[in-house]
């Protein structure tokens, strides 16, 4: 069965199991010990940290394992926002950086701190001269991830660390999709990722904080970790995760372009093979092995669930997925189609045969699940009784609305309009999206007594 959800978490790689079961025996340990044992793990876990600092690029001593890549996130971003509070408590994200640094901004924001979101364009990069606007006298920390986790697009990295730099505020780069794949770009102060998504174990976090930063680790005080990561260090886990990393750093040259290929040999295909499609994130400046696309009038979890008895595994940041049935931020901030989403995201080894056959499965499932719900075939032009439709959506679900809103838009003049109205928070992102893709003017949303209106005007 083909997996190809990596970027959720890598199948863990023959060189961890291999060091993960030699540590087992070697490294259990209490590496803060004189004798003999604990020498043995002390030395084991020195060796981790140096293979793990020259992949990371850095020095050994200014690198932390944390239990996790999310408690690396929220570590680095507490303690340099407290070693910095003199400064202010300013602080400055991207609106597609994972939950865990959204989180992580909204808790410091409760206590009392302030931050800013830089937008992004519709391919999901950050312009590095907006992001250096965002930076202000009392800005204590900027945080950019190194490429994002849902659509693939790599930020402009090393212009945003420049523009730090020259204003004194440092730069925390999560770097978990990415790392697996090659160095950080240099300017970062400090660096956070997690192994389970290179195919290191899961459990096993790195923080990375430059010498010179000011960082006070929040928290009760501990005597492992440099009094960043409390409690005993999981050896065997960290021994497998820089055993990996140094493994997929080692094969990421000829693995990329492999992987790259037949990503864009997915690109090109779906919009060709499935009707209404819509591929999101930049085509050029993204990671090799991930690609993101939406299907108009689908159902997210029906499609997910139909791949998967078709024995695919993939992904999605479809609302209808999600237990919120609110659409994924990261489309959100692009401004993209959010129902019906994908993500395929090619772990190493992944063969030409299963992408093959992915796509001769594609049409037929998008196919089946747009029947059941009814979707339009097509947007046919047809004589108009009306200049104006209303649509009420209310209490359904996405992508109801919008296929509801597709089967009527003929059925205005040109110049006619078709208000929709919906309770569903995709709604906001799905009907301006659709509007793209079909060449029809969005007009805006408008208050109803429950949920809102969107106004559509048809052109065409």
């Amino acid at each position: 069965m083909p997996y190809f959800d990596a970027a959720s978490s890598a199948p863990l790689h023959p060189v961890a199991r291999q060091a993960l079961l030699a540590a087992l025996d070697e490294g259990w340990a209490d590496p803060a010990r004189l004798y003999r044992e604990g020498r043995r793990a002390r030395l084991l876990l020195d060796a981790a940290r140096e293979a793990a600092a020259e992949a990371v690029g850095c020095r050994p001593d200014e690198l932390t394992f944390t239990s996790s890549g999310t408690r690396a996130v929220h570590s680095g971003i507490s303690g340099a926002l407290a070693g910095r509070r003199r400064v202010g408590r300013h602080l400055v994200v991207s609106a597609v950086e994972h939950s865990s640094v959204l989180h992580a901004a909204a808790t410091h924001e409760a206590q009392g701190g302030t931050f800013a979101e830089v937008p992004v364009d519709r391919a999901g990069a950050v312009s590095a001269a907006v992001y250096g606007e965002a930076l202000r006298e009392d800005t204590a920390l900027a945080c950019l991830q190194s490429a994002n986790h849902e659509v693939g697009t790599e930020q402009p990295v090393a212009e945003v660390a420049e523009l730090c730099r020259a204003s004194g505020v440092p730069l925390l780069v999560d770097a978990a999709q990415s790392l697996g794949w090659g160095p950080v770009p240099t300017g970062w102060s400090l660096l956070t990722a997690s192994a389970h998504k290179w195919g290191g174990p899961s459990g096993v976090g790195l923080l990375a904080v430059r010498k010179g930063v000011r960082f006070a680790p929040q928290g009760p005080a501990d005597e492992r970790e440099s009094g960043r990561a409390a409690g005993f260090e999981n050896i065997p886990a960290v021994v497998a995760a820089a055993a990996s990393l140094r493994a997929v750093r080692a094969e990421a040259a000829a693995e990329s372009v492999r992987l790259r290929a037949l990503v864009d040999l997915i690109r090109a295909r779906v919009p060709e093979l499935v009707p209404d499609v819509e591929v999101v994130g930049d085509p050029v400046r993204r990671l090799p092995h991930l690609v993101t696309f939406s299907c108009l009038y689908v159902d997210g979890e029906t499609l997910l669930h139909e791949l998967d008895r078709a024995d695919f595994s993939v992904s999605s940041g479809s609302s209808c997925t999600s237990s919120t049935l609110t659409p994924s931020h990261v489309l959100r901030a692009m401004g993209v189609l959010s129902e019906g989403n994908v993500r395929v995201s090619l772990p190493a080894g992944t063969t030409a045969e299963d992408v093959d056959r992915f796509l001769r499965v594609l049409p037929g499932v998008v196919s089946e699940v747009r029947e059941k719900l009814g979707a339009p075939v097509s947007v046919a032009p047809s004589p108009a009784a009306a200049t104006a439709l209303v649509v009420d959506s209310l209490g359904k679900r996405c992508p109801i609305p919008v296929i509801e809103l597709a089967k009527v838009i003929g059925e205005v003049p040109v110049g006619g309009t078709v208000t929709v109205l919906s309770d569903d928070e995709a709604a906001r992102l799905d009907i301006p999206a659709w509007c793209v893709m079909r060449e029809q003017e969005y007009v805006g949303e408008e208050p109803a007594d429950r949920g809102s209106a969107y106004v559509v005007r048809r052109l065409s």
